[in-house]
């Protein structure tokens, strides 16, 4: 298993994920009776924070001018531990998790809240712990003190 590492962008994984959310849920259909504006306003409201979350992850680390390519976690000039990273070590895929919880909410079923498990499960297993190794082996001490401080996820 460890040939999927750090293999394929976290967006198309997201992205695959979603749409198998949507083929299900177009095979399903929605499961609870919720309102469209309150799925609708709650969604663009996760999406936009994800969002939101993943371009400020990207800002920070442009500023620093350090790699945002998550296939090449080897290449990273600086350890980034300011902005939104000092509230997660990982705000891109946060964001994209909040992402598909938001189109998990639009769906109306539960049983689409499997997607951004999944999606966390799998980014976790597959890219966050051969970057942080990565990481550890790049920064040592300093970035043993940044994990230590600062959480995984949240």
């Amino acid at each position: 298993m460890s040939q999927l590492e750090l293999k394929i962008p976290p967006p198309l994984v997201a992205a695959t994920v979603a749409a198998g959310m949507v083929s299900v849920a177009l095979w399903v259909g929605p499961v609870l009776n919720l309102p469209v504006a309150f799925r609708l306003g709650g969604a663009l409201a996760l999406a936009v924070l994800g969002a939101c979350l993943d371009v400020a992850g990207i800002w920070v680390f442009r500023q620093a001018k350090t790699t945002v390519n998550p296939m090449a976690p080897e290449r990273s000039a600086k350890l980034v531990v300011r902005g939104v990273y000092r509230i997660t070590r990982n705000p891109m895929y946060l964001g994209l998790v909040l992402i598909l919880l938001g189109l998990a909410l639009y769906l109306a079923a539960p049983w689409a809240l499997l997607g951004p498990l999944a999606f966390a499960a799998y980014i976790t297993r597959f890219q966050i712990v051969p970057e942080e190794r990565a990481m550890a082996a790049r920064f040592g001490a300093d970035y043993a003190a940044y994990c230590a401080a600062v959480r995984r996820w949240l």
